[in-house]
């Protein structure tokens, strides 16, 4: 055999691997696709049973005074619809959106929580906010009141990532006068 002809050892090596890798990306490509058939909606229940407003000293400028929110809430939800052979995990997260006192939106996630399995996905919690809640104002005085939503990010093996909503407050809650840390 002539080693010009074009069917030496490292070309049908090339050939064969080139026609797997279209293969394996053509097999990714129809997985991904089929995610957007799939349409869940997971259902919850959120509520807030208390906020407070502390007025404390900030961590880098301890003569400056700052607002800090502690949310009091309650959430049940069901996010088993959501799982599926393609749902690597399931991010779930609280968010308080608002508009401060210069009409900027805001929108703060206070708490969140990875859901591995479906096993896992009825979530029953009551506690606090995880994360800070302070506005870049440094108070919350003026500030109208908030909508609080349970929100979920859809992490999948292969594909893109969907987001959807699984709760929201029935209506706006206000935040409180501050009290000063004793």
């Amino acid at each position: 055999m002539d080693k010009h002809s074009g069917f030496g050892i490292f070309t049908r090596i090339n050939n064969v691997s080139a026609f797997l890798s279209s293969c394996m990306m053509a097999l990714l490509a129809a997985i991904a696709l089929s995610s957007f058939l799939f349409s869940a909606q997971a259902d919850g229940d959120l509520a807030i049973s208390s906020i407070k407003v502390v007025s404390s000293n900030a961590r880098r400028y301890p003569n400056k005074k700052q607002d800090l929110a502690f949310v009091n809430f309650n959430i049940t939800a069901d996010l088993s619809p959501l799982f599926h052979w393609n749902t690597k995990q399931l991010f779930l997260y609280l968010e308080a959106e608002y508009v401060n006192k210069q009409s900027v939106k805001n929108e703060v996630v206070i708490w969140d929580r990875i859901v591995r399995r479906k096993e896992d996905a009825f979530v029953k919690f009551v506690g606090k906010n995880k994360y800070m809640f302070r506005d870049i104002s440094s108070s919350f005085k003026g500030v109208p009141p908030a909508n609080y939503s349970l929100k979920y990010n859809i992490m999948p093996y292969v594909g893109v990532l969907q987001y959807g909503e699984a709760a929201r407050t029935t209506e706006e809650v206000a935040f409180p006068e501050p009290q000063s840390r004793l």
